[in-house]
């Protein structure tokens, strides 16, 4: 029997879905309602109005009321004919019985394609393909298709293909021998709402298909470049890469140039190895596209790195050959549907460029893992509905006006932004290795600046536009740019970082009769390929037959590294038995005699690789100790710092002895290595009467470690012991020492060490935990508040009032009590900027302010880059006089620049006379 469902059930449930879909605006008490009543069309548009009463008898005198449902207190009404729309919805709206007031819209569902196999492509709702099918399905837009080629005969595709060519076999028709273009052909155009098999991306598109790739899915780079060029000058707006080489070239680089200079927008797959992204996505101009899952988690072999755009399901159910359909995975999956959505948007903005439809994806992407850009996900997940609906903003790195919150970027792809008049724009980017980083930056106003900023914000080096000459030194690591200089009006720019890897230390060698001479010891080397045609050379010079094992493993698919091997005097062995991103290895007897090595990346990869890496030497020979004898504590080898000593355990019976000396309390750090396989072996640290000391031992790998000990004044020994080990021993051992000065280790012999160390014993300036004061390091406009708060001992004093300093803050105290006394002013009148690296102009203000200083006027510059109109002049001129303002060399004072910790220390001692 079927059972009914109460009525009472159903109004609830008719209410909450109109509630849902039209959520309430607040009402005056609150805010005031905004409500568009003009949006009514002839008087038919009604309202949705919640009570929390008995609506009014004047209520049901001047509306016509709809509905009306007395469990919830809503009704749907609207004004009498004769009641003016506005005044109506303004009056109700402001009443004191109404909770809520909104227009009631019409309610459309989404539209889906009856396509009978769409239930198959989950991929569709995970980049919202849905909602944005309600906008825009596409246009007759030609997207060319550079793969095996495409099915013509496939029915989802005939009727969306354009002429296209063969480039495997000119003359013949495109048609795909291998499935994979007709896979990608079927994400973007597969007809879409016509009853049969799938749907792609676009409903109406039209493809062109270049074959550039045999049937077994390889090809060559020139017919890669090739089937872009065709695409750009017959027509196409967009060209879908799913394909890519390892390697840089300077020939596809300007092919894929050429197309964005004629408005063609290439996106391309990063590949699917779990290594570096490939070219051609990996150029400036190109759109890479990762894959991601179902759970939007980056796939593990998913290419990544500073190149990657943008990410988008990695499984997909598409067209196949053959007539048919079928579930196919990677980021040659993913590319096309970023393509069909750069479509899409261009539907919606046909006036952008390839450059703007790049932003507007990277702007409206659903950001994944860390906030901002990142390696693994780019700017995140494509999301067609954002696409479509969301405005292209001006700057999608807004709001970056500070250096606390700067924007993510990746080096090696370009951005673009605008800056606003009188503002900074931040940025940072990590460093993957030690290396340079070049700046490019273009914009319309000649005055822009960029400006390198390390993470301490020590600024290291600015250039302007169109400047593009100048490189910075980086550490591995995070760094900062700060572009600044719009003039009186805004203006757009582009900045790229352009980073390329250090050098190794064993350059030059890229000739054999340059080869870096190697001891004849096992060790493991790290190289780099920073130039053009780089290949480094190596000798050993071998004084005892052995066996010589060679290990060369890249940490990137841009290197296909080769080794070369020889004898002076024999042929060379060259093996190459492996290929991108694979180790080579070689083992070989070894006579007395040089040993040349060569390691190189293959032939054809002759351009810089950002990438190290490591060759593994292990030489089995028997060796001689150079310290021998030093098998009794009387013998014992001296050590000097700093020095790296290679030492011998013969079998069975040898110890080795040595002894250093300490000249003050000191923090030790020892390194110690094996060279060879461990047989048996110990280490003691031994105090002048030979009594052990405990040493925290911390291990790097398998075959070293470190300790780290604070030591008093004295003469102290190592003792290496061999434990009756059967074999030949190899160890490598260094020493390090930091003189300690008032328990830390970065003062002694420093230039500020006498005004360091009073403050230290008056307790007025502290560490950073351990044993480091950091002299160098930048110093906070708090910290610097700290250190003459303590010192000057002013009287308690109420808030200032600053937004950024709360009460809970550290430094409240110190910044209150010194804004009080007049030694510190704000940023601003709301804001201190208590975290902000405070400038050398504004120590030397700080530190008048607290010593009574107010500045003489004159017409003279204190400094060759301080004039007289400067704000800081008068101080300057006063202090200078006094001689407490001190420039540099060049007759500069650099008031801009970081103040360090050390220098606003030395000067608070000198000024305040301590």
């Amino acid at each position: 029997m079927k059972q009914s469902i109460p009525y009472r059930w159903m109004l609830s449930l008719l209410i909450l879905l109109l509630l849902v879909t039209f959520p309430a605006a607040p009402i005056d008490g609150q805010e005031t309602m905004r409500v568009n009543a003009q949006s009514a069309q002839d008087g038919h548009t009604s309202w949705i109005i919640q009570w929390n009463s008995e609506p009014s008898p004047e209520f049901w005198a001047q509306s016509e009321v709809l509905h009306y449902y007395q469990d919830t207190l809503v009704t749907v009404a609207r004004p009498h004919q004769n009641k003016d729309t506005d005044e109506w919805v303004h009056h109700w709206s402001r009443c004191g019985e109404v909770d809520s007031l909104q227009p009631n819209q019409k309610v459309k569902a989404a539209k889906v394609p009856n396509d009978p196999l769409f239930a198959n492509q989950h991929y569709l709702k995970q980049i919202r393909a849905e909602a944005a099918w309600d906008i825009v399905t596409g246009n007759d837009m030609v997207i060319a298709v550079v793969d095996t080629g495409v099915e013509l005969s496939h029915p989802d595709l005939a009727g969306h293909l354009v002429e296209g060519i063969n480039l495997v076999r000119p003359g013949a028709e495109p048609n795909d021998d291998n499935g994979h273009g007709t896979n990608v052909a079927g994400i973007i155009a597969a007809s879409g709402d016509n009853d049969k098999g799938i749907t792609g991306l676009l409903w109406n598109a039209k493809i062109m298909p270049i074959k550039a790739l045999e049937a077994d899915g390889n090809g060559d780079e020139d017919k890669l470049g090739e089937g872009i060029r065709y695409a750009v000058q017959n027509g196409a707006k967009i060209v879908v890469l799913s394909l890519g080489l390892n390697k840089y070239s300077s020939y596809m680089e300007n092919i894929v140039r050429e197309a964005e200079d004629a408005g063609v927008l290439l996106v391309a797959a990063s590949g699917n190895e779990g290594n570096a992204v490939k070219y051609p996505a990996a150029y400036d101009s190109v759109l890479a596209v990762g894959g991601v899952g179902a759970d939007n988690r980056p796939e593990g072999l998913s290419n990544s790195g500073p190149e990657l755009d943008i990410v988008a399901p990695w499984v997909v159910f598409t067209a196949s050959r053959g007539g048919g359909y079928d579930y196919r995975d990677g980021t040659s999956m993913a590319a096309p549907q970023v393509a069909a959505a750069a479509a899409l948007a261009w539907t919606v903005h046909p006036e952008m460029k390839p450059l703007e439809i790049r932003n507007l994806l990277r702007q409206t992407a659903e950001d994944l893992g860390n906030p901002g850009w990142d390696s693994h996900t780019g700017y995140g997940l494509l999301r067609v509905d954002r696409v479509v609906t969301e405005a292209p903003r001006r700057d999608i790195y807004e709001p970056n006006n500070r250096q606390v919150t700067s924007k993510v970027i990746s080096s090696n792809k370009s951005i673009t932004a605008y800056l606003e008049s009188g503002e900074e724009d931040w940025f940072y980017w990590d460093a993957p290795y030690d290396g340079a980083a070049h700046y490019r930056l273009t914009g319309n106003t000649v005055g822009l600046d960029v400006t390198h900023v390390t993470e301490s914000g020590i600024e290291v080096q600015s250039m302007a536009n169109p400047d593009g000459s100048q490189e910075t030194a980086v550490q591995k690591g995070r760094h900062y740019v700060r572009v600044s200089g719009a003039g009186q009006a805004g203006t757009f720019y582009t900045l790229h970082v352009d980073f390329r890897i250090y050098s190794d230390p064993f350059e030059d060698n890229d000739r054999q009769y340059k080869a870096f001479t190697l001891s004849p010891r096992s060790q493991l080397l790290v190289g780099t390929f920073d130039h053009a045609n780089d290949q480094d050379w190596f000798v050993i010079p071998i004084d005892l037959a052995g066996t010589l094992k060679l290990k060369v493993t890249p940490d990137t698919a841009r290197m296909d590294p080769v080794l070369t091997i020889f004898k002076k005097g024999s042929s060379e062995l060259v093996i190459d038995h492996n290929g991108d991103g694979e180790p080579e290895s070689f083992q070989m007897d070894v006579t007395p005699g040089l040993y040349y090595i060569k390691v190189a990346n293959i032939a054809s990869y002759s351009y810089p690789v950002v990438g190290e890496y490591i060759l593994d030497i292990h030489l089995a020979t028997s060796y001689e100790d150079p310290f021998e004898p030093n098998n009794r504590p009387f013998q014992a080898t001296a050590l000097a710092y700093d020095e790296s000593y290679i030492g011998v355990i013969d079998p069975e019976t040898d110890v080795d002895w040595y002894r250093f000396r300490l000249e003050g309390d000191s923090k030790l750090q020892m390194q110690f290595s094996l060279l060879q396989e461990p047989d048996s072996l110990s280490v003691q640290l031994l105090d002048g009467s030979l009594k052990e000391i405990q040493l925290p031992i911390y291990i790097e790998d398998a075959n070293s470690w470190n300790a780290q000990v604070t030591l008093t004044a004295g003469t102290y020994y190592f003792k290496v012991d061999g434990q009756g080990g059967q074999s030949q021993q190899l160890y490598g051992l260094r020493l390090h020492a930091d003189r300690l000065v008032r328990g830390y280790a970065d003062v002694y012999g420093h230039w500020a060490q006498p005004a360091l160390v009073k403050l230290i014993e008056a307790g007025y300036v502290d560490g950073y935990g351990g044993s480091q004061l950091y002299p160098d390091r930048p110093i906070t406009r708090a910290e610097a508040a700290s250190i003459l708060d303590r010192i000057l001992k002013p009287a308690a004093a109420s808030s200032p009032g600053f937004e950024d300093v709360p009460s809970d803050h550290w430094a409240y105290g110190p910044i209150s009590r010194l804004f009080r006394l007049g030694a510190v002013s704000g940023v601003s009148q709301t804001m201190f900027a208590p975290d902000r690296n405070i400038t050398r102009m504004e120590m030397m203000t700080m530190l008048a302010n607290a010593t009574g200083k107010s500045g003489y006027n004159t017409s003279i510059a204190p400094f060759s880059d301080v004039d007289e109109s400067y704000w800081g002049t008068p101080i300057l001129n006063q202090l200078k006089q006094e001689g407490w303002a001190e420039g540099y060399e060049d007759g500069t004072f650099r008031p801009q620049r970081t103040a360090t910790r050390a220098e606003m220390m030395h000067l608070t001692v000198k000024m305040l006379r301590l």
